[in-house]
């Protein structure tokens, strides 16, 4: 079909140029449009992941639950939402991302009594998209509802991704097609981190333009309460030492010990980045080995005493060999710890005076002290200043 259609052979080329990057999930129709993508040149500029979840026990796994129906406009928007989170994670660094989720009853080879329809939904940052589209029935063989059903996804993720070409699909006035939007203002979009609907939230201020040839992110979690130079000369060592990387700093809005920050909080702290030019990640994940889930591959920054904290059994239920089993999936995400030097109980300590055990010590790399010292911290800076603890 695509050697018949310059059209949209012309707009799936536009939908590549553009730097967003999408998760696809489809049931029930739509088919052409995985195969239609991932023929053109520049597809892997779009499609991060496709999969075709079509048995019931697929559909089950991926939603994590049992839809109240499998063909039906609720089912596509959860879709999508699984999909965006899942498009989060495996990112290029610093790419808008988009979640697809399309279910469909279409005509199989037997008489059907319901509707030929299907629902499609794209998730972006700040916008939910959610369409139904009923065909007029016996009008279509399965192929041609196929193809129709197709066309309609790929104009969907070209409208989200703001494709520069337009495509029309070949709906006629015998169909039924409904369309709602909404977007979120970004008071809404943390109050969905905040409650464990999306996974996190990146504030893109890096200056000078994303480093678009970076695979894998370099993050350096902590509270920025206030961000200050050593947190700032700490990334820019990191990232001399390691090379090709997309710096971010993470800020993660839930707290093991105290409780969630408040929007507003939020905010003020995101501020300092903004004004400083430099990328902040917010997350609901405290604990290392749920940011090694939300991050793989990346490499995270971190100081001395938190590498004493992260080996210690006494907080994994106090059993070391669960210690072990849990920094081995951090491992086995391809994240790694760069660790710089750190003031433990009035003592500078480094990565060699810490005793790693044999299994992980290739995941942890050493800042060598002589490229970075910075004995400040947050907590010294606010009791400087007198600044309430938060």
């Amino acid at each position: 079909m695509l050697a018949d259609n310059p059209m949209m052979r012309a707009f799936i080329e536009a939908i590549h140029s553009t730097p967003t990057q999408a998760v696809l999930y489809i049931a029930g129709g739509a088919s052409h449009a995985i195969g239609w993508l991932t023929s053109i040149p520049g597809a892997s500029n779009t499609v991060l992941e496709a999969v075709v979840p079509y048995s019931r026990m697929s559909m089950i796994q991926l939603l994590g639950k049992i839809p109240a129906q499998f063909a039906d406009l609720q089912t596509a928007e959860e879709m999508a939402l699984v999909a965006y989170n899942r498009a989060l994670k495996i990112c290029k660094p610093g790419c808008p991302v988009l979640g697809v989720g399309f279910t469909g009853s279409l005509a199989t080879n037997r008489p059907k009594q319901g509707d030929h329809r299907f629902h499609l939904c794209t998730r972006t940052s700040n916008r939910i998209w959610l369409s139904t589209v009923t065909l007029s029935k016996g009008l279509r063989t399965r192929e041609e509802e196929e193809i129709l059903s197709s066309q309609c996804l790929l104009k969907a993720i070209g409208d989200a991704s703001k494709a520069p070409v337009g495509f029309a699909s070949e709906l006629n006035t015998l169909d039924v097609s409904t369309e709602t939007e909404k977007l979120f203002s970004e008071d809404e979009e943390l109050e969905q981190l905040l409650h464990g609907k999306i996974c996190f939230k990146v504030y893109p201020f890096i200056s000078g333009g994303l480093p678009l040839s970076a695979e894998r992110k370099i993050i350096l979690p902590g509270s920025f309460n206030p961000l200050h130079e050593g947190h700032l000369r700490l990334m820019e060592v990191t990232s001399s030492l390691l090379g090709n990387g997309y710096p971010c700093f993470e800020l993660s809005a839930v707290n093991a010990d105290k409780p969630p920050l408040t929007i507003s909080q939020i905010k003020e702290r995101v501020k300092q980045f903004e004004k400083a030019g430099k990328t902040i990640i917010i997350s609901n994940q405290p604990y290392f080995y749920k940011k090694a889930e939300l991050f793989p591959g990346s490499a995270f920054v971190i100081g001395a005493d938190t590498v004493i904290r992260l080996i210690n059994p006494k907080y994994y239920d106090g059993s070391y060999n669960r210690m072990i089993e849990v920094l081995l999936q951090c491992k086995s995400t391809g994240c790694t710890f760069i660790v710089g030097g750190r003031n433990v109980d009035g003592v500078f300590k480094v990565l060699e005076d810490i005793d790693i055990p044999d299994v992980l010590k290739d995941m942890f790399i050493p800042i060598p002290a002589d490229k970075f010292r910075m004995d400040i911290s947050s907590t010294d800076i606010r009791r400087s200043l007198g600044m309430i603890y938060l």
